[in-house]
């Protein structure tokens, strides 16, 4: 496919029914504006914050008092205040329907299916918010759950929100000590747990694991139905209840939404901790809500009634983003378990027969069902489907093709990045630009994204640091335990001063779009030049021999030498004659400092419970550093293949 056109191009119809262009027009009339591309709505969005915040809770209808001062102390980002005066409750905001239309929808692999209608949703939330009560729980206090994506999960979520608590969730396969290492560092007054879950059509059993953690805990533990035997498991934990239990003394009755300022906790959620115990970070509900509201409706177009799906679990950020679809009244596809159980077209069955308008998924993902020969363009009717999103990692231009050669040709795909530090993204989609091979669309509105050289130069047409220069509603709160602020700035201000820098390796394009080329701390250094993983694995991954790779630099003779690991097709072993097409590959298609100096294939590739490969703790096991936290880990028993291989001595 040719790079010289866009991929996809909005009707001028489309452009115009979109609530993004609605928004600008709204935009024009109050402030007498004459906004006419996203580019010039974009650049205004960041010379007028306090205007374009103003208008987002107005055009998204917050419910919440929002004060008379919108940003206050914005010369320094660590300092700015958004809406200082407002007062909002979140779980009010996403219960913003009533009646028996779907709310939600979920599907377990083959083993479950639910449909929760806003009626079902809302009793259950009331029940849950009694029983939240009755044991205590209010403002600032944690409740932590380990749960699958299940609807219960969300109707958990909304209860704590609905009294000011904080919600905090990993899913089910984490280990024993990865929960622990997140939830004992929070302290949480409720533990929230399921009796068994699926994956990949097996019976996984968690009853030794829940017992373990909640007797470390300490704390009442509820234990939600789904795959195996509330009940049993219940009975192994001191003190603990089934829901069914916990909110039986309590009828449905009318939500009591009790409203808190726009700075309130909402979310702790956590760093991928591959290198040392997880950062907490502490996201508050105005922020998140209105980042969110911003995102779904004017960047997706998302609407009342339309379905959402992201494949996530509860351990990912992008749980906290997908539920958030509520407060637009849009109706949640929910998935819990393997998207190739039993086969690779399982989802795309589920957003066939239940018509997804957005459907959201990894980079991994779609690569995945591309080297699969799955085409589900031909075996699927996907007319409902308008946006497709990509994220977790950089995705490959081949996977852009993919998407418009094997899934659907007439369809807005937008790679998004950003993270769960900001529980949003950076950079994303919108619905008035056309959509390039290998490129993210743009900036998100409001945020003053910018692409900074080592010497905090803005640049164009190279790579460099992704910053954000001024203050944005989505900024964490703080981390949790951090009295004096200083891992906080550590983490995003320690490189430029009073600079967001995001950690990623970013580049403009031509077209104003962004490329995410890697994680700015796993960039290699060859020779003194910056080189991005991303545009490694671009060229391997497209090879049939190679099922995934992971790209490291190693100190080697006062240099850094790059290092390609593979975990090679099956049958397909690394021969003399495949290292040097390898070399090839990336030598035209990247350039020639990108050719590894090393290559060794090894059996399986670490990466963490979202999927994403774990350079950092690689380098460090290749460099006989301890990694701290394998908890963090899918599949920590990978890390083992990295340690002290022969190749790496010559």
């Amino acid at each position: 496919m040719r790079d010289d056109k866009p991929l996809w191009i909005p009707s001028r119809a489309s452009v115009e029914e979109s609530p993004i262009f609605s928004f600008m027009q709204k935009c024009n009339r109050d402030f007498g504006l004459s906004l006419s591309s996203y580019g010039e709505l974009h650049a205004w969005s960041v010379a007028d914050r306090a205007k374009f915040w103003t208008s987002v809770w107005e055009f998204c209808g917050v419910k919440g008092e929002r004060g008379e001062r919108v940003l206050v102390d914005d010369e320094i980002m660590l300092d700015a205040r958004f809406f200082p005066d407002a007062t909002l409750n979140f779980a009010e905001n996403l219960l913003s329907e009533e009646g028996t239309g779907d709310a939600i929808i979920f599907r377990g692999e083959d083993k479950a299916e639910d449909r929760w209608s806003w009626d079902r949703l809302r009793e259950q939330v009331s029940r849950l918010q009694q029983a939240m009560r009755a044991e205590g729980i209010g403002p600032g206090d944690r409740v932590a759950a380990m749960m699958p994506n299940v609807p219960e999960t969300v109707a958990f979520m909304l209860a704590a929100a609905s009294i000011g608590a904080i919600w905090s969730s990993c899913s089910p396969d984490f280990g024993e000590q990865g929960v622990l290492d997140r939830f004992g560092q929070i302290e949480p007054k409720l533990f929230v747990t399921c009796d068994a879950y699926w994956y990949g059509g097996k019976l996984q059993p968690i009853k030794e694991k829940v017992a373990a953690v909640a007797a470390k805990l300490g704390v009442p533990t509820v234990v939600v139905h789904y795959a195996g035997d509330a009940d049993d498991v219940a009975r192994a934990v001191s003190g603990a209840r089934t829901l069914d239990a916990f909110i039986a003394a309590h009828p449905a009755r009318p939500i009591e939404f009790r409203r808190l300022p726009f700075s309130h906790p909402l979310y702790i959620l956590f760093s991928s901790g591959t290198t040392g115990v997880p950062k907490c970070i502490v996201h508050s509900a105005g922020g998140t809500l209105l980042q969110h509201l911003k995102e779904h409706r004017l960047h997706c177009g998302l609407g009342a009634g339309e379905k959402l799906f992201y494949f996530t679990t509860c351990g990912w950020m992008m749980w906290n983003w997908l539920v958030s679809g509520l407060a637009v009244g849009a109706t949640l596809c929910l998935f819990d378990g393997s998207p190739f159980a039993p086969d690779g077209n399982v989802l795309f069955d589920y957003a066939q027969a239940e018509k997804f308008a957005v459907f959201g998924t990894s980079a991994k993902y779609i690569d995945a069902v591309r080297k699969s020969g799955f085409m589900p363009r031909s075996s699927h009717d996907l007319s409902s489907l308008r946006l497709m999103t990509s994220t977790g990692s950089p995705l490959s231009p081949e996977g852009f093709t993919f998407v418009y050669e094997g899934i659907k040709e007439d369809i807005q795909l937008a790679s998004i990045s950003g993270g769960t530090d900001i529980v949003s993204c950076f950079v994303l989609g919108n619905p008035m630009q056309p959509v390039w091979r290998g490129e993210i669309q743009g900036p998100g509105l409001g945020l003053a994204m910018d692409v900074w050289d080592d010497d905090g130069h803005p640049v164009r047409g190279e790579k460099g640091e992704l910053v954000c220069t001024k203050a944005f509603p989505s900024m964490p709160v703080m981390f949790w335990n951090d009295i004096d602020g200083a891992k906080y700035r550590a983490a995003y201000f320690e490189r430029f001063d009073n600079i967001w820098c995001h950690g990623d390796f970013a580049e403009w394009t031509e077209h104003d779009g962004i490329i995410i080329h890697g994680r700015s701390d796993a960039t290699l250094n060859p020779g003194g030049v910056r080189i991005g993983t991303a545009e490694i694995y671009n060229q391997v991954e497209q090879m049939p021999e190679v099922a995934e790779a992971l790209c490291i630099g190693q100190d080697w003779e006062d240099d850094v030498r790059v290092v390609l690991f593979v975990r090679l097709a099956s049958g397909v072993a690394l021969t003399d004659e495949l290292v040097k097409s390898i070399k090839a590959r990336v030598r035209s298609g990247a350039s020639p400092r990108h050719v590894p100096a090393k290559i060794i294939a090894v059996a399986d590739i670490p990466r963490t419970k979202s999927g994403k490969i774990v350079e950092l703790a690689v380098r460090e096991i290749v460099h006989g550093r301890p990694v701290k936290n394998k908890e963090a880990l899918a599949n920590p028993q990978a890390l083992d293949l990295f340690s002290d291989l022969e190749e790496l001595r010559a």
